[in-house]
């Protein structure tokens, strides 16, 4: 560890404190319909909208309402994805002649990860994917799954701050206020600011260059895998050529990040040049990923008129985001223990750790960075392989999304998702000094408890059942890259990342199966839907409640105390659910390596 990544921890820690508030009021202003300086060109567009769509903006409606609106939605936009994927050799925008995703499951398990706001991606998207098919496909559902989030969470805190009324307000005027205020405007600035950077943004043919050295490659078959002669001997091709991917990756990479959605145009990822080029893409990425997260806890405190209440909020996000990066840091720089008599140097600036997985462009303190920041938010971009990180390195993704990602969080996702457990917070308070809980005016009852703990429960049902499965079966544990406690990490990781909608791949899995592309299509369904039908119904229970005034009983939730008992629920949550599978999987590893067992 350096103080040179220290300082680059701290100073994007202290970017997203400053972003906080004045996106926080933005955002607050556009969806309590309060003015602001895009409404002379924004407002035409919504009325425009609304004509069109038969919507009556000043139609309120309850929570049953809401979520039928929401679901109905979504399975059309995901059959609508499904549908352009497997007729994309007859759409425009293909100039490399894409035939349709095959087989039929990955374009179902695609279909589901982009309509989920997970980007789930088991294909390389430059060779699989046409251009109209990113722009008018996957891009188009980047906005909008985040958009369905970030309406989700308004509705919620309406729910928080109201009283005594019926509704929660609007689905449709809530994804379109999402859409045209929040995530468009931001975007157009931000891909500007990549192009501006060297990040690729067109719509020509991939170009050939002609290699100065002819190279030897082994070939592969109609599957994808490495083709092998009667000897078993590789077979190898001689390369003259290399073909150069572009396309309009620009305006797919920022809303990626500010959308926390994750996928890449490339299969590389933020890995690759083409996506993230400079330091300071990489840094505008990270920023963006964790933007909206970060102003909804200040939109949380504006709207129901507790702003140290949203302050406290987001200390326990910051607190257990620099746990997550002192524990990955750590761990990477300490590097593998057995190779303590070798030369782990990289270069003079980054002296020591574990580079393996890691573009030596952004070394060890922004690989970890990166890693915490994408899996505290459910957004899948990567600069490293999560594979390659030792142990400990690698259970700290893994740890964040079993947390449900309410560090910062998904748009939306992740303050609802916290939401939830300041409900479980509060009732625990409750029972320490036995009187019924109160929530900024509203006593936690016994239904509302019993939709957080559905909301809790539904999340390692889906990821533990489809786990178990997997590695106790053949065509599970055929996937897996490595034997012992690492193969499970895999399998784990998988299906952790599908039903956190998060879509980082641990790597070394071969998931593009079957099995894989049907079972983790339905845990990222699962994991999405299920969860948000108990949190809107907390939501509009919480709307029909009178104000109970504060008395000397109640426990405040915008002090110091409740932050660390916050974050006490939030850790104990996810121990007691997930610490038995992280023991078998990068405990136990790290055990074995610290005593000289590798697999």
């Amino acid at each position: 560890m350096t103080l040179n990544g220290w300082l680059q921890i701290l100073f994007f820690l202290a970017l997203v404190f400053l972003i906080t508030k004045p996106l926080g009021i933005y955002m607050a202003r556009v969806f309590s319909h309060e003015r602001t300086w895009l409404d002379p060109v924004l407002r035409p567009v919504e009325r425009v909208i609304y004509r069109v769509t038969a919507v009556d903006e000043n139609h309120e409606m309850r929570w049953t309402e809401y979520c039928i609106s929401m679901l109905l939605f979504s399975a059309v936009a995901m059959i609508v994805l499904y549908l352009i994927q497997r007729l994309q050799a007859l759409l425009p925008f293909n100039p490399q002649k894409f035939v349709g995703v095959t087989p039929t499951h990955l374009a179902f398990n695609t279909a589901a990860s982009f309509t989920t706001n997970t980007n789930w991606q088991v294909y390389a998207g430059e060779a699989t994917m046409s251009y109209f098919t990113q722009m008018a496909g996957l891009a188009y559902h980047n906005f909008i799954s985040a958009a369905t989030g970030i309406a989700l969470a308004i509705a919620f805190i309406r729910g928080i701050a109201r009283r005594q009324m019926q509704t929660i307000g609007n689905f449709w005027v809530d994804l379109v206020r999402s859409c045209l205020w929040v995530l468009l405007p931001f975007c157009i600035v931000g891909a500007l600011v990549l192009v501006s950077q060297g990040v690729v943004q067109n719509l020509r043919p991939y170009d050939k260059a002609t290699l100065i050295e002819p190279m030897q490659v082994q070939k592969t078959g109609a599957d994808g895998k490495p083709m092998a002669g009667p000897d078993g001997k590789p077979v190898m091709d001689t390369v003259t050529q290399q073909t150069i991917a572009q396309g309009p990756v620009a305006s797919q990479e920022i809303i990626k990040e500010f959308g926390t959605n994750g996928g890449g145009f490339f299969n590389a990822n933020s890995a690759h040049p083409f996506e993230n080029p400079t330091p300071l893409t990489n840094l505008i990425e990270m920023l963006a990923i964790f933007a909206i997260g970060a102003g909804l806890t200040y939109t949380l405190g504006r709207m129901t008129g507790s702003q140290r209440h949203g302050w406290a909020v987001w200390a326990a996000m910051a607190i257990l985001f620099m746990a997550g990066c002192v524990v990955a840091y750590w761990a990477e720089a300490r590097g593998n223990p057995l190779l303590a008599e070798a030369d782990q140097r990289v270069t003079a600036l980054q002296p020591g750790g574990n580079m393996e997985g890691k573009e030596v462009r952004f070394g060890i303190a922004n690989s970890a960075l990166f890693a915490t920041v994408t899996t505290d938010a459910s957004c899948g971009a990567i600069i490293a392989q999560h594979d390659s990180f030792t142990p400990l390195g690698g259970m700290v993704p893994l740890a964040n999304i079993m947390m449900s990602e309410v560090i910062f969080g998904g748009v939306g996702s992740g303050l609802y998702g916290m939401l939830v457990d300041v409900i479980l917070a509060v009732f625990i308070a409750g029972l320490m000094v036995g009187r019924t809980p109160e929530y900024l005016g509203k006593k936690i009852e016994a239904y509302d408890v019993k939709m957080a703990m559905l909301f809790v429960l539904v999340f390692p049902l889906v990821i533990l059942t489809f786990a178990a499965i997997a590695v106790v079966e053949p065509f599970g544990t055929a996937g897996i890259s490595n034997p012992g406690p690492h193969g499970f990490s895999q399998i784990l990781y998988a299906f952790v990342s599908g039903a956190g909608n998060n879509g980082s791949a641990f790597g070394g899995l071969t998931a593009n199966t079957l099995w894989y592309d049907t079972a983790i299509g339905f845990d990222m369904l699962l994991g999405r839907f299920f969860m948000m039908i108990p949190m809107l119904a907390i939501a509009g229970n919480l709307a029909q409640k009178k104000y109970v005034p504060p008395s000397s009983g109640t426990f405040p939730v915008t002090t110091p105390l409740f932050t660390i008992l916050l974050i006490g629920v939030i850790l104990i949550v996810g121990a007691l659910t997930f610490f038995p599978a992280l023991s078998l999987g990068p405990i136990l590893e790290h055990l074995l390596l610290v005593a000289g067992k590798t697999f």
